[in-house]
């Protein structure tokens, strides 16, 4: 089978289409699926640098968590999916190929009102968003969520899932370009975060979002970016207010936290991770999405925020596109 390849660890020129096995013959509760999309996720390109390894089990240097595809056969035990069905899913890696083995409780039947290209923008991202600020952070219809880097894939997600339960909904962004379409998906306060005034004093935003609350603060905050907002976060809380950790693209390192903030707000921080977890943790994370998630799409007061579709011979072109930070929505490779 074909698959995307990493000839060395690096730049983007690294990355090649290649001749590879194909998977193994389904056993017991697998299935082998006919992958006819993948998404791209900032994983990929650290992965593809050197910096991301994938787990034990999962191929090194095979790319791709995330997946649309039929069934092109089953274990002997597999028994919700049949040869044939329309499947979308996360993996830990090796999305990125013409087939993939996986295992049934890590795959959801794709609404028939989804195209393939549609269905693979999904998972990674809203499975991530739905687990984090409801089945983590109890996220409830009363509450607002702060959600940094809103324009990105899970940022975008957990807004739509947000708004779906009418929750109130702030969002940072570094363009006013990204402010601006997230308008259209429901934001209701956006805060264009790359400004002077912040960059020099982040204390600045956290009296942005209580002026902005009545001096309330926030229930609940998705943040993406890590280090460099994590005092303002913290300001930014209500009483009993929830932190919860996806991304460090801003840094993971702080010099100094304010303890008794934490402690005077009964605050509760959380990091949160998908990939790495253990096949049980991650159905249980898939079965919530299959529950809470999937029925939306079919409804479609969710959808899929497709930025770009590229043929599998354009990996190049793709990697250099999301590592632009121009995209707004997902980049999908199809097979």
């Amino acid at each position: 089978m074909k698959a995307v390849y990493i000839k060395e660890f690096g730049g983007a020129e690294n990355l090649e289409i290649r001749e590879v096995e194909n998977p193994t013959s389904p056993q017991n509760t697998e299935v082998l699926v006919s992958v006819k999309a993948s998404g791209l996720n900032r994983a990929d390109i650290l992965q593809r640098k050197g910096f991301y390894p994938a787990p034990k089990g999962f191929p090194e240097r095979i790319l791709g968590l995330e997946f649309a595809g039929e069934v092109a056969e089953t274990g002997e035990n597999v028994e919700n999916f049949k040869i044939g069905d329309r499947v979308f899913g996360i993996t830990a890696g090796g999305a990125q190929a013409e087939f993939l083995l996986t295992e049934e409780s890590l795959l959801a039947k794709i609404p028939g009102n989804l195209s393939f290209t549609e269905a693979a923008a999904i998972p990674e991202a809203f499975i991530t968003a739905h687990d984090a600020i409801f089945t983590q952070a109890g996220l409830q219809e009363n509450e607002t969520l702060l959600i940094h880097a809103v324009g990105s894939g899970v940022g975008l997600a957990a807004l739509q899932l947000a708004k779906a339960r009418n929750i109130y909904t702030i969002g940072t962004s570094r363009t006013l370009d990204k402010l601006t379409k997230c308008k259209q998906f429901g934001l209701d306060f956006g805060v264009l975060s790359d400004t002077d005034a912040i960059r020099a004093n982040p204390r600045q935003f956290a009296e942005l979002i209580q002026f902005k609350t009545g001096g309330k603060g926030v229930d609940v905050i998705l943040d993406l970016v890590g280090a460099a907002y994590f005092a303002a976060n913290l300001e930014s809380l209500t009483m009993k207010g929830r932190l919860i950790l996806v991304g460090l693209t801003g840094g993971a390192t702080i010099s100094e936290i304010n303890l008794g903030m934490i402690l005077s707000k009964r605050a509760r921080i959380f990091g949160t991770v998908l990939r790495s977890r253990s096949t049980f943790e991650k159905a249980e994370a898939n079965a919530a999405f299959v529950k809470n998630v999937v029925p939306l799409f079919a409804s479609e007061k969710l959808k899929a925020n497709v930025d770009r579709v590229l043929k599998m011979e354009e990996i190049k072109e793709a990697h250099e596109f999301l590592e632009s930070n121009e995209s707004f929505g997902k980049v999908i490779l199809e097979f």
